[in-house]
C-alpha cells in the first residue's frame, strides 16, 4: 500500500508540458504504446484515424477478433454438436476459460466469477437471491442519478415484492451545488436508515460522472447494519483495478463490452463473495447450466448448484460471444490491471492539464480530481453550450459521447488511446470554445 500511495502521489505532483511535441515524446516513452497496435482504430472518410475516446461506451475490436471466431466456426462446420467435446477450446467448459482472466481483472477468485447473459439480467439474478425484503426492511439504496437500466430493475423488483417505490427507493443525492457524492454522506444514509435498507446496489463507478465510489467503506458501513450490498461495476470492470474479494460486497454486475472490448451486445459477468458458495439455501432462479456438473446431463436429478459464482447460470452459453471476450481477455493478461492503471492515471491527469488553462468559466470536470476516485473517464461540462459543440468535435474526428444537459463524456483508455490523441482532442475542442 506505501508503494501504491508513493505512485499516486508522485502522479499527483507530476508537471506535464501542454505540446504536441511533449505529447508524442510520451507515446514514445510508454511501455504499452504497441499494444495500440493490436486494435482496429476506426477511420474517417478521408483515411486518417478517428480521435476515439468511447470506451466507455463501446470499447475497439482486437486484430485477433476474427481469428478467435473463426476457430469456432470452423469447429462448429468440421464437428457440428461434437465440438462441445472436441473443438479445438470445447464448448463445453468454454465460459470455464475465461474465468481466470476475468477475476483477475475484477480482483476475486476464481469461483467467485462467471461470465453469463447481459448485465441486467444479472442484476435480477443478484436481486432474487440478495434483495430479501421484509416488512421492517425493504428498502433498496442507489445514487440518485444511477444509470436508468439499473433504477427501473431496482423499482421493478421493489413492485415485483408488493412494496411502494415511492417510499421503497432511497436516491442518494449530492450536495446542493456538487454532482458526485460524498462518501461521508452515503455512509450517513446507511448509519441513519440502515435498519430499513434491505439493500444497497450502486453502480461502482457512475456512468454520467465517472465517479469510483468508496466500494469498501460503504460494504463495510451497510453489512454493519445488516444490508446486503452489491455494485454495478459496467464502468469499472476493465478500467479500474478492483478488489471484489478484499472489499466484500455480497455481489457485483458488469458488462465486457466496454472497456473489457467483447463486441457490441456481448457477455456480461457476475461476482458471488465467496461467503456464499455453499449456500444452498439462498433463493435464486435456476437452470439446467448451474447444476452440478456431474450431474447435469442425468437430466431427472433435482437441482443441486455449482458451488461458487457458476452456480447462477442459466443456460449454455454463446461460443461465438464468448470467443470474442476471449480475444480482448488474452490481451489483458498480456499487460495485467496494474500497468493499465498506471497509464490510465497519466492520460487522465494529462488530458486535465491540457485544459486547465480554459478556466472553470469555460468548462469544467465534473469528474473527481481525485485519482482514487475515478478511472479513465473524464465529463466535460462545457458552460452555457448545447450539443452543438459536440457535434463540432465530431465533425472533426472526435468520437465521444454527449450526455444531457452539457456534458462531454471521453475516457482515454490505455490500452489503445495515446498521449497524442488526449492532445488532439484537447487541441480541437479548444478551436470550437474560442
Amino acid at each position: 500500500m506505501v508503494q501504491t500511495t508513493q505512485v499516486l502521489k508522485e502522479e499527483q505532483d507530476m508537471q506535464f508540458e501542454l505540446t504536441k511535441e511533449y505529447a508524442i515524446k510520451q507515446d514514445q516513452l510508454d511501455p504499452l504504446a504497441s499494444i495500440r497496435k493490436q486494435f482496429y482504430i476506426p477511420t474517417q472518410s478521408n483515411g486518417e484515424e478517428h480521435i476515439y475516446l468511447c470506451g466507455n461506451s463501446l470499447g475497439l475490436q482486437p486484430k485477433t477478433t476474427r481469428n478467435y471466431i473463426d476457430q469456432e466456426l470452423k469447429d462448429w462446420e468440421k464437428y457440428g454438436v461434437e465440438g462441445h467435446f472436441h473443438a479445438k477450446r470445447p464448448w463445453m467448459p468454454y465460459h470455464e476459460f475465461l474465468t481466470k482472466s476475468m477475476a483477475k481483472i475484477v480482483g476475486a477468485k476464481e469461483e467467485e466469477v462467471v461470465v453469463m447473459n447481459t448485465l441486467t439480467v444479472n442484476l435480477h439474478l443478484m436481486m432474487v437471491s440478495f434483495y430479501r425484503p421484509t416488512k421492517e426492511r425493504y428498502k433498496i439504496l442507489i445514487e440518485s442519478d444511477a444509470f436508468p437500466s439499473d433504477i427501473y430493475a431496482v423499482e421493478s423488483q421493489i413492485k415485483f415484492h408488493g412494496f411502494d417505490v415511492e417510499s421503497g427507493v432511497i436516491k442518494a443525492k449530492p450536495r446542493e451545488g456538487e454532482v458526485c457524492l460524498r462518501t461521508e454522506d452515503l455512509l450517513k444514509i446507511i448509519e441513519e436508515q440502515g435498519d430499513e435498507i434491505a439493500l444497497i446496489m450502486l453502480g461502482g463507478v457512475n456512468y454520467y460522472t465517472g465517479q469510483y465510489f468508496n466500494t469498501k467503506e460503504i460494504t463495510k458501513a451497510g453489512h454493519a447494519k445488516g444490508c446486503k450490498v452489491g455494485f454495478d461495476m459496467a464502468h469499472g470492470a476493465g478500467n479500474i483495478k478492483l478488489q471484489l474479494h478484499d472489499d466484500g460486497p455480497d455481489f457485483a454486475v458488469w458488462c465486457s463490452y466496454k472497456y473489457i472490448n467483447s463486441g457490441p451486445g456481448s457477455l456480461a459477468g457476475c461476482f458471488v463473495h465467496e461467503r456464499h458458495k455453499h449456500n444452498k439455501s439462498l433463493p435464486r432462479f435456476a437452470g439446467w447450466w448451474g447444476h452440478d456438473k456431474a450431474t447435469r446431463f442425468n437430466m431427472r436429478y433435482d437441482f443441486s448448484p455449482i458451488p461458487g459464482a457458476e452456480g447462477w447460470q442459466l443456460s449454455n452459453p454463446p461460443i461465438l460471444s464468448m470467443a470474442a471476450l476471449k480475444a480482448s481477455l488474452d490481451i489483458f493478461d498480456s499487460v495485467g490491471m496494474g500497468a493499465l492503471e498506471l497509464k490510465s492515471r497519466k492520460l487522465t491527469a494529462y488530458m486535465e492539464s491540457l485544459m486547465e488553462p480554459l478556466g472553470e468559466e469555460v468548462l469544467s470536470v465534473i469528474t473527481p480530481k481525485d485519482n482514487t476516485q475515478r478511472g479513465c473517464q473524464m465529463s466535460i461540462q462545457i458552460k452555457n453550450a448545447n450539443k452543438e459543440i459536440y457535434e463540432k468535435i465530431t465533425k472533426d474526428g472526435v468520437i465521444a459521447d454527449w450526455r444531457e444537459p452539457d456534458v462531454i463524456r471521453t475516457a482515454a483508455v490505455p490500452l489503445y488511446n495515446s498521449f497524442e490523441d488526449v492532445y488532439r482532442f484537447v487541441d480541437i475542442l479548444k478551436r470550437h470554445l474560442n
